[in-house]
Parts: C-alpha cells; structure tokens; sequence
C-alpha cells in the first residue's frame, strides 16, 4: 500500500510539473506582449517597459520559469496587476467560497446518485428503473446554467426561500454562508448525480452476472445481503474514478455557476482575470486548480487500493 501510494505520488507530481509548463509556455512563451495584452494596445512604451519590468519580463524565459515555480512553492504567486494585492490573497479568499461549494455539490451528487444507481440496477428491466434512467437522461440534457436559472426563480423569486445570489462570507455565520451555496450546489450537483447514477447502475449490473455472486447466491445469501456485500463494494473502483474526475467538472462549473449567482469565488475570479488581461492571476489561478485537480486524484488513487486488494499486493 505504501510503495503504490509512492509511485502515484510521484507520477501526479509529475503530472503537475508537465502541467506548470504548459501553463507556463501558453500565457507568457507564446507569440505576443503580455505587457502589451494587459495594457491594451494605446499603451504608451514608457508604462509598457515599466510593466514589463515590474513583471519580470526582460529576464530570460528559464529564469523566469524557474522564479514563478520556486515562488508557488513558497507560496508567492506574484502581485496581480488588476488588484494590485497578492494573489495568494485572492486565491485563499475565493477559495473559501469555491471549495466549499464543490464539496457541498460533490456530497450532494453522490448522496442522490448511489441510492437510486442501486435502486435501478436491483430493478433493472422493471418500471423504477426505467423512470430512473428516464429522469438521470434529463438531468444529463439540462445545462447547469439552465437549470440555475431556474432554481433562482422558483426558490428565490416565487417561493423566497433562499437567496438569489451573492456570499455575505463566512464571518457572518456558517449558517447564512451555506444558506448563499445551497442553490448553487444543487445547480451544480443534479447533472453529475445523474451521471454517477447511470454509471453506478451499470457497474452494479456488470458484477451482479459474475461467477463469485452466483457462488453466494448457491450458498444461501439472500438477493439483498448479495448485493450489499459483494455487489456493492466491487462495483465502486469504475465509480471512484468517476467521482474523481466529477470534482474537476465541479471546480470547472463553478465558473459558469459563480457568474449566475455573483459568488465571489475562485472560478469568478479567474473569469475576471481573464476579462481583465491579468495573466498573472490567471497563471497562478489555472495552476492551484490544476493542483486541486492532482491532489484529488490521488486521493482517489488511494481509494482505488482500499477497496481493491490486488493493488494493496502491487499487481
């Protein structure tokens, strides 16, 4: 277990290192003045030479490559130009609302999806499951955008439930926090529910036909205890990966489902950036996601050897 979770290790960190180039070589290697992006291109040369050297640019590419990754390793990530504060500030203060907000969808996804995943897969053929993979088509069909817009004008609008939009932050209480990210959550988390369903419904199916469930059946178990027992748990690994690549959907969505709900978070602040031609938030912003995105990968990694033996003895 530990000499798996070493070489996983080692090959997202890889991963990670192949990712800060690319990053790298897209936003500042590329034909084209960053300086000029930024400025526009009424700039005068003086403010261009000024930014230029105030974001390093007249030092050689590897030196600056070298600075940027040694920087995000200390936690530096430069001075955003727009805001002119510290980028590690904005990106820990938007993180506060944009992780939160992917664990909460993330949670919810998965609480919905694999009890009724199961549901259809021990009905398969019958009238439920037919209605449930009616309803996970349409839940895979709506955009998330769409189907926001439509949470804020029955919840938020007609019923006036739960706020329409905006995070009043975390130092006026978790209650009125969550209370801001339920809607948001929910927009985010029905579509991947509906995936995770079909695709736990499927996986369950797979291993209720092999030898080993037969096995039990003969020895006695009940269709129930079968299920629980031995279906179940085999049929995770294909769900854990796509649980695993569900987070990075989430922290990609969350752009999109910020803007609908003015959420200051991380996703947000990477759209303005953009926007705003402030590559350096940009470039630090694509690079903690990418992480994120690695970090949970290895996590799901682990989980994959929790569950599956053979990669606990290396095979």
């Amino acid at each position: 277990m530990f000499s798996y979770g070493v070489l996983r290790l080692l090959g997202l960190s890889l991963t990670l290192f192949a990712a800060s180039i690319v990053v790298f070589v897209v936003l500042e290697v590329l034909p084209g003045d960053p300086a000029q992006v930024m400025l526009g291109i009424s700039a005068q040369e003086d403010t261009l030479a000024a930014l230029r050297e105030q974001l390093g640019l007249n030092a050689p590419i590897l030196t600056r490559y070298v600075d940027w990754v040694l920087g995000m390793l200390q936690g530096d990530f430069g001075i955003s130009y727009t805001y002119n504060v510290s980028v590690s500030e904005l990106i820990a203060e938007r993180a506060a609302v944009s992780l939160p907000l992917a664990a909460i969808a993330l949670i919810l996804s998965t609480a919905i999806a694999f009890p009724i995943g199961i549901m259809a897969a021990r009905f398969r053929g019958k009238a439920l499951d037919t209605g449930i993979m009616g309803l996970t088509q349409v839940g895979i069909a709506l955009p998330n955008f769409w189907f926001a817009i439509l949470l804020v004008y029955v919840f938020a609008i007609t019923l006036r439930l739960l706020p329409s939009g905006g995070f009043p932050g975390w130092d006026q209480g978790v209650f009125n926090g969550l209370e801001a990210l339920i809607l948001p959550a929910i927009a985010l988390a029905l579509p991947q529910a509906a995936i995770l369903a079909r695709v736990m419904r499927s996986a369950l199916i797979d291993v209720m036909s092999e030898d080993y469930i037969r096995t039990a059946r003969a020895k006695g178990l009940s269709a129930r205890v079968t299920l629980w027992r031995h279906g179940v748990r085999n049929a995770l690994i294909p769900v854990l990966t796509i649980l695993g690549l569900q987070f990075s959907f989430l922290i990609a969505g969350t752009v999109i489902i910020e803007n609908v709900f003015y959420l200051p978070g991380l996703g947000r602040l990477i759209f303005q950036a953009i926007t705003q031609r402030d590559l350096i938030t940009v470039k630090s912003g694509v690079m903690v996601l990418v992480a994120l995105v690695v970090l949970i990968t290895f996590i799901v990694d682990l989980a994959y050897a929790a569950v599956d033996p053979r990669l606990r003895r290396g095979r």
